[in-house]
């Protein structure tokens, strides 16, 4: 028998709407756009505001998030460490080094061919992927033996500053250098390398630049930085690089070779991997036969990739507990992509407060209690603050929450409207985990 519901519950999620840690900056396309829904809402209403990065959502200290993380966090209703602890920490403590399945593959390249291809984006944006988990590969290699060890550097840009692409190559290549290990083969935008959306022809140009080394001569190692370069006086920045072919044919991926792709987020992977796995014919291009493949973590159920991090079992989540009481749930959604252009994120955030008035209207006249909160910062800080540049990564700042309606056992203890992410001293701000909690404490009355 269904589970009596006490207050029906209508959830909206902004990605990216966060609340910046002071008034008047420039570059808050928040402040800057119409938010009068959004404002009245507040102001009449429950309002807190909530932790969306960092340790708080199962990310490194002050790691900021990104919208995977953060709504597995709501939806899970406790706290979910991610891949990137998981990671870390096995670093740290020694274990991952000594990783079975990691070594296995590393063993593989080396009793085959003696080839092996580190590929993933590299940054210390933290979203995808991390910079020191290549570097903790390149060294696991080294040890294990493999000959020849090449890396393909997927150019962030998104994530860390559009023009970064430089920094992250002379770590890289200084780390190699102080190893006596590796060698770069190719540098790619992830806007080619790490497509989800699809459109294969993108996913082409990187593959034939992996394969056939179809693309601009990076002069060698030493020539590399100064190409990238080039390329930013061209305003193509690092996501948008086309393969640029470091060492010429011998870095290219052949028959027989050993792939390891460093990722850790699964969704712009599943693309680039379908591709080299060969399980669809989506892209006119010959790859090479008798691949051996690994992933940092599992892209997608079904794959046949061995996975060094499998994924973590999540019981009795929000929707999984919804559905078992038999209440009847609904999931929509919608997204407008980062551009880092602040004149159309501004106009992004009216017309998503224009909607909110409109569900707002519909939550009251139906009887609804409206949630509102947002998954991590990004729309609140569109430039960087020091360089004035365009900003295109999330934030690590708090996110909004609001409730209308809410029963008086669930009143907040003070409801507090602020702009500059500050709460009272004796209150703490809660976190993204807290939703889910929440929403059933409303639906059910648990408390009463």
């Amino acid at each position: 028998m269904p589970t009596e519901v006490k207050n029906k519950v209508c959830l909206i999620v902004h990605d990216g709407w966060g609340v910046a840690a002071k008034s008047g900056l420039d570059g808050n396309a928040i402040e800057a756009a119409d938010t009068t829904n959004m404002d009245t809402i507040a102001k009449d209403h429950s309002y807190r505001i909530l932790n969306a990065s960092g340790t708080a959502v199962g990310l490194s200290e002050g790691l900021m998030g990104n919208s995977e993380v953060g709504h597995l966090n709501i939806g899970a209703g406790r706290v979910v460490w991610q891949d990137i602890v998981r990671i870390d920490v096995s670093i740290k403590k020694k274990q991952f080094h000594k990783n079975p399945v990691i070594v296995g593959t590393f063993e593989r390249a080396k009793k085959s061919n003696g080839r092996l291809h580190l590929l993933g984006l590299i940054s210390d944006g933290g979203v995808h992927s991390h910079i020191t988990h290549l570097f903790a590969l390149l060294e696991t290699a080294k040890e294990v033996g493999v000959p020849h060890t090449y890396v393909h550097f997927f150019g962030d840009g998104r994530d860390t500053a559009p023009r970064s692409a430089t920094k992250y190559l002379k770590e890289l290549l200084d780390f190699m250098k102080k190893e006596g290990y590796g060698e770069l083969a190719t540098v790619i935008g992830r806007y080619y390398a790490m497509d989800r959306d699809k459109r294969w022809e993108r996913i082409k140009i990187a593959v034939e630049g992996l394969v056939n080394g179809e693309g601009e001569d990076g002069k060698g190692k030493e020539g590399v930085i100064e190409i990238v370069e080039e390329n930013y006086k061209k305003d193509v920045t690092d996501e948008f690089l086309k393969p640029i072919i470091v060492n010429g044919a011998d870095g290219r991926v052949r028959e027989g070779d050993t792939m390891y792709f460093f990722n850790y987020r699964s969704d712009r992977m599943r693309e680039i991997t379908t591709v080299f796995g060969q399980l669809e014919d989506v892209v006119d291009t010959t790859i090479p036969k008798d691949l051996e493949i690994t992933t940092m973590s599992q892209y997608k159920v079904g794959f046949p990739f061995k996975v060094a991090f499998p994924p973590q079992k999540m019981d009795n989540v929000l929707a999984e507990w919804l559905a078992k009481k038999g209440l009847t749930q609904s999931h929509i959604a919608a997204s407008v992509g980062h551009t880092g252009v602040y004149e159309a994120a501004v106009e992004a955030v009216t017309h998503t407060d224009e909607a909110v008035g409109i569900v707002y209207k519909a939550a009251q006249e139906a009887g609804y209690i409206l949630m509102i909160t947002a998954d991590h910062g990004n729309a609140e800080q569109m430039k960087d603050l020091e360089k004035g540049t365009p900003f295109t990564a999330h934030t690590t700042n708090v996110v909004p929450f609001i409730m209308t309606g809410e029963p008086k056992v669930l009143k907040f203890k003070e409801d507090v409207v602020k702009t500059d992410g500050d709460t009272p001293d004796d209150e703490e701000p809660g976190a993204l985990c807290d939703v889910a909690p929440t929403i059933l404490d409303v639906m059910v009355c648990l408390r009463n």
